[in-house]
């Protein structure tokens, strides 16, 4: 199994750099980033962790420059938007930097994506149909599909509609970097099966390995084969147990979440993390 790291990287936590360098150091295989652009008040959309937000997602940095300056400091260590929204941004853009950012890191980015949860805030940014905004995200997925895959791309969909056009750079990853869908079982599990490389649920929300059976049934239903598309366990919590049984059932990847904190309070985890990993080689 592989085993990564994620943070809400902020200016009162480790910088993307120095947490990139102490990640790849130890042998993880991926470092993850995840996003907001504002939280907007009052609050009103619950967050699915439940209780009050944690602080962190008003602080959150850009994953897109942050990675950015990750990859300027490592050359072993992929590097992924966990998960960047989708939902919020322009695809026309948003396939410039995803391209942008897998050339500058040579061919070592994941394309974490998922349909967000805060209604509040995607209304700010025009999207204010939240039950369509699965629709939207597939549309727009679709559409830098397209701009990645072709020399003079066009795309005629419900939500994205642009005529033929050229924009560069190309992803090195061919045919584009891998794009593993996050979301809850069954939605996301569904999406993942339409549009993604792989399926991103968050472990410490439900049981990843009781669902698996079902994810694969699924997948071969809708004529992928299960083998394609593989599970990774988001924010799995660091117990040997847990890691274990997720290892022996067949999960391709552990994510585990570290605090936005600073060096002194981050390295030791990182140390314990890497040990637990070291059990389970890849």
């Amino acid at each position: 199994m592989k085993f990564g790291v994620m943070m809400f990287t902020t200016d009162y936590s480790m910088a993307p750099q120095e947490l990139a360098i102490a990640a790849e150091e130890r042998g993880f295989e991926s470092l993850w980033f995840p996003e907001h652009s504002h939280i907007p008040l009052p609050r009103t959309s619950p967050w699915p962790g439940g209780g009050e937000l944690p602080k962190m997602y008003y602080d959150v940095l850009d994953p897109f420059v942050a990675l950015g300056a990750a990859a300027s400091v490592t050359s072993k260590i992929k590097l992924a938007t966990g998960i960047c929204l989708v939902i919020q941004r322009d695809p026309i853009q948003l396939a410039k930097e995803v391209a942008t950012l897998d050339m500058i890191s040579k061919g070592r980015f994941i394309f974490g994506v998922g349909a967000g949860w805060n209604a509040e805030e995607m209304a700010d940014h025009g999207t204010t149909d939240f039950a369509g905004r699965g629709k939207l995200m597939n549309d727009r997925l679709a559409a830098m599909k397209a701009i990645w895959t072709q020399n003079k791309p066009e795309y005629h969909g419900d939500h994205v509609d642009f005529g033929p056009m050229m924009t560069w750079p190309k992803p090195v990853q061919k045919p584009y970097p891998p794009i593993v869908v996050g979301g809850g079982f069954p939605h996301g599990a569904v999406r993942a099966i339409a549009h993604g490389d792989g399926w991103m649920p968050i472990g410490g929300r439900m049981d990843v390995v009781d669902i698996l059976p079902r994810f694969r049934q699924m997948a071969a239903e809708a004529g992928r084969e299960p083998d394609s598309l593989p599970v990774t366990s988001f924010g799995l919590a660091p117990d040997a147990d847990q890691i274990a049984r997720s290892a022996d059932a067949g999960i391709d990847r552990a994510v585990f979440g570290l605090p936005p904190e600073k060096a002194d309070t981050v390295l030791p985890l990182l140390d314990q993390y890497a040990e637990m990993a070291a059990r389970h080689p890849e």
